[in-house]
Formats: structure tokens, sequence, C-alpha cells
């Protein structure tokens, strides 16, 4: 699509068939934005969202930053006739006012329809992306997919237990940390005192995920580890103050810290960033950040977080 294009890059693939009421909406496990799934669709296995049984049809729901709503609208509004064959509308859900999109294209050599829409949150944007192949849309029509858009709905918050359990690993102490979420599900997950409404960095919080393939050598795990806390997005005019290798829970870890200042009000923050470094597959990162001003009280809490994060099974 020519509008919401980006997003559909974020989000791949989507489907749909005649939904029933919006009491019936399902969410997908750690997200806020749900919707009655078409007929013949079922939570899918491997994506947060439906899909029909032979894979073909596919419903993709995630979250977005809150401003990703803003800039669809006023793409919207700058192009209501739309462009390149991409049909644009809008309509009422118990969410809010949704905006989608309707084209045509490819998924390989198969001719497919999508659609694209995204929906106000308190805090965040929902999106959904729908694929259904050409052979299907006598089923799953243009109706039958804005039936499902129009049920779409939020709610406000997900269980601290329902987002831990999407995790590869065990969070067994959460040091008091009160607010929990999903930054991606099964993969990356914020604890924290503030909350988006007020903003994360005046307050400590910590991010814990997982990274892809990472050196082996302790030169290259130092070097590693440096560029990668210099790189720390939010946090500017960095200095690294402290890095040296650890050992995390008997694995060969990585601890680096810098001072530097984050947010909008550029608050002098510390951080550190810890590495549990995995000779196959992926590493455990995490990344804590206090006022500096706080720092003490919250590395006490931050090594409670950390030395109780255990595998799973």
């Amino acid at each position: 699509m020519t509008l919401i294009r980006p997003l559909a890059a974020l989000a791949i693939l989507a489907a749909s068939a005649f939904p029933a009421h919006a009491a019936d909406a399902v969410f997908p496990p750690g997200l806020r934005l749900g919707m009655v799934p078409l007929v013949g669709l079922s939570t899918a296995k491997t994506f947060p969202g439906f899909e029909s049984e032979d894979g073909s049809v596919k419903v993709l729901i995630t979250e977005l930053p809150p401003a990703a709503y803003g800039e669809v609208v006023s793409a919207f509004n700058s192009n209501p006739a739309g462009a390149n064959g991409v049909k644009q509308d809008k309509i009422e859900t118990p969410a809010g006012l949704a905006y989608f999109t309707t084209e045509s294209g490819k998924a390989d050599d198969t001719p497919v329809k999508r659609y694209s829409m995204i929906v106000p949150g308190a805090g965040f944007s929902g999106y959904v992306a729908v694929q259904i192949p050409e052979n299907a849309t006598k089923i799953y029509t243009d109706e039958a997919v804005r039936q499902m858009f129009a049920s779409a709905t939020t709610r406000r918050q997900v269980s601290a237990e329902e987002q831990i359990a999407l995790m590869p690993f065990k969070i067994t102490d959460l040091a008091d940390f009160k607010d929990i979420r999903t930054l991606a599900p099964g993969s990356s997950i914020i604890l924290a005192d503030g909350d988006e409404s007020t903003g994360y960095e005046s307050r400590p919080f910590m991010i814990l995920g997982l990274i892809g393939a990472t050196p082996q050598a302790a030169d290259d795990r130092a070097r590693f580890a440096q560029e990668a806390a210099l790189q720390i997005p939010g946090v500017r005019e960095s200095r690294i103050t402290m890095s040296e290798p650890i050992r995390i829970n008997g694995q060969q870890g990585f601890e680096t810290r810098i001072d530097g200042v984050s947010g909008k009000d550029k608050v002098p923050v510390t951080v550190v960033q810890w590495i549990r470094f995995s000779s196959g597959g992926a590493s455990l990162r995490i990344i804590a950040s206090a006022p500096r001003d706080r720092w003490q009280a919250a590395f006490t809490r931050f090594r409670a977080v950390r030395d109780g994060i255990q595998p799973k099974g």
C-alpha cells in the first residue's frame, strides 16, 4: 500500500470471515487490541493474531507507538481519494474511529487481497494487517473483513502474569515494579515505576530481552558490549563509566555502565547494561536506567530482577 505501507511492512500479513458480537472479541496473548475473528479462523501459532487451518488466510494484530494513529489520519486527510489502487475507508469501532485500506497484491506468486487497519488506544495505536488469497475472497469478502474490523476493541491492561508467560525465560522477582509492558511479544518486556502516560525516563525502569548471535572471544565481547551500551535508544550524551566481564547466574556476562541524559527534560541518568552470553542461540540483554539521584536504591532492585531470571522448563 501507499499510506500504511511502512506499518504493513512492520506487520507482514493478516485475514478474515463473518464476526459475531463485540463481547466475543479475542485478544492475542500480551496485546491490548482484540476483535472477533472471522469464521474458520483460530489463534495463530507463530504470530499474534488469527489464521485459517491451512495458514493461507492471516490476521496479524500488533501494537504501534501512540503517534502512529495520528500519522495515518493525517495521511488519509491529505489524500482522501487514495492512490495507486489503494482504497481508503474508515469505520466506527468500540476502540474508536478506525482507518483502513484495501489493495490487491501478490504473496510470492499468489494473488492476494490485503487490508490494513489502525485504531487509537490508550498509550498505543492498534494495528491489524489482513492477507487473503484471491481464491478465498468469495468467503472472506470485503464486507466480512469490514465487520471484523468493526468489532475491534481494546482492554485497559494486560496482567503481568500473562505478559511474563510469553517470555522465553522466567522472571521470579519483579522487585516491586508495578508497570509491566510487553515491547515485543515473546522477546522483550519493560518493568517500570513510571508508565506510558507519564514517561519512563524520570523513574527507574528495566528492559529485558533477547538478542541474536553474540561474539565468543573475550575481547570481542567487551567491544560488543560497549558499542551496544553507547547505542541505547533514548540516552544522549553517553559516557561509559565502567565496563567489565562478570558472571551472571553462573554464565559468562558483561556489565557496562554509562552516564547520560534521557527524555525531553534531559533527566540525568545512570544506565547499566548486562549481557548474559550464550554459546548458542540468543543471549539475554538487560538495560536498566534510573535518575542519578535514585541510582543506589534502584541498582539493588535491578540486581534482584537480574538474578531472578531463570530458564524455563
